[in-house]
């Protein structure tokens, strides 16, 4: 049972302001209280990156916590998750020049100055707590979808807009969106961009995939300097038709792979790790993993451990779209298999797609 009840806006906050009420139990973020709140008395309530008038701070009971804001130039205490508006604030697609400006950019320019280990208690105070309300912000939402309809998409950053994979991780995200499956990717280019392009095209045909990856190719690979123009031109050609949803959650840590704007909820990180466990901790309905190198590698190992140890409860699907990459260039699917064969590993639920059809088949027998 949650202790605080959570207010996030001064819309949610005024049906609380009674003269004489007394205000215990709550959590208010990013809230300007004006002088109206000083007829109320707060009690056991946390602040957080809250502004108020000096009398009402000195009346606060002494079991109030007020966590003011701090002095780096992001909002320590995101009470929503971020979105490509939010995100990308004051970039501008036809006038490049304004990507060096843009909201994320000058986040990830603060953060690479003071460093990624940073030595500043204030700058390291501020990104946990960032990272801690993004983290809140991401629960209350995945807290309106069934947990086995959440499904991740993994796989390599360098995937090409050409590559025949990235047309197939494409298809298979906007088909299981349609089928009511919620899609979470780490929110960066290659195959992670495609599953969230796939749930933006999500309730126009097929032959819309291949319109939409012509406009792409123009830009293959996300170091071509037209690659996130490119993705705000097929966007405003071809605008979302539906109200599906998909997370991408990236981190400044890999901040110069920018962030795909096909997400239509991103819930970014300061802190890598934490933001990996995340991922593949809330993939509950299973996880498809494209080729990929290292970082993948890396990915498919915790997610086994998870599902070995049922971590969460149960063990979800772990799906390897391409036999011929993961059984022979990077051979972990058969190392997997025959670990489980011999009691190494235990719950897990292997597969191996090597078609849409065939990736969409093993999330959906499993939601």
């Amino acid at each position: 049972m949650n202790k605080y009840i959570e207010i996030e806006s001064y819309d949610a906050l005024l049906p609380l302001i009674v003269p004489g009420a007394v205000l215990k139990g709550y959590a208010f973020q990013n809230i300007e209280f004006g002088r109206n709140a000083v007829q109320c008395r707060f009690e056991d309530c946390i602040f957080f990156g809250c502004t108020m008038p000096d009398v009402m701070r000195a009346e606060l009971a002494p079991d109030c916590c007020v966590l003011p804001q701090l002095p780096v130039p992001f909002n320590p205490f995101p009470a929503q998750l971020y979105t490509p508006a939010t995100l990308y604030a004051g970039y501008d697609y036809r006038y490049p020049d304004t990507f060096s400006q843009c909201y994320d950019t000058r986040i990830y320019r603060h953060y690479i100055e003071c460093g990624k280990q940073a030595a500043d208690i204030a700058e390291t105070l501020a990104r946990s707590l960032h990272d801690h309300s993004v983290s809140d912000a991401l629960h209350d939402f995945l807290s309106h979808y069934d947990e086995r309809r959440v499904v991740a998409v993994m796989g390599g950053h360098a995937l090409l807009r050409t590559d025949g994979n990235y047309r197939r991780v494409v298809l298979i995200a906007k088909h299981l969106a349609e089928q009511g499956c919620l899609l979470v990717t780490g929110g960066g280019p290659g195959a992670m961009e495609a599953a969230n392009l796939g749930v933006w095209l999500a309730g126009r045909d097929d032959m819309a995939v291949d319109d939409a990856l012509m406009l792409l190719s123009q830009a293959p690979s996300y170091k071509d300097g037209e690659w996130l123009a490119s993705a705000y031109a097929l966007m405003e050609k071809l605008p979302r038709v539906n109200d599906y949803c998909s997370i991408g959650i990236p981190t400044w840590f890999y901040g110069h792979e920018p962030a795909t704007p096909f997400a239509t909820h991103i819930a970014k990180y300061f802190d890598n790790s934490i933001r990996e466990d995340m991922l593949l901790a809330i993939a509950k309905g299973g996880v498809i993993y494209s080729p990929g190198s290292a970082g993948t590698m890396q990915e498919i190992f915790q997610d086994a451990a998870q599902n070995h140890y049922e971590t969460l409860g149960y063990a979800s699907p772990m799906v390897f779209l391409d036999s011929e990459y993961w059984c022979g260039k990077f051979p972990i699917y058969p190392l997997l298999l025959g670990l489980q064969q011999s009691g190494g590993y235990n719950n897990l639920l292997l597969s191996l797609a090597d078609t849409p059809a065939d990736a969409e088949r093993a999330i959906m027998n499993f939601c």
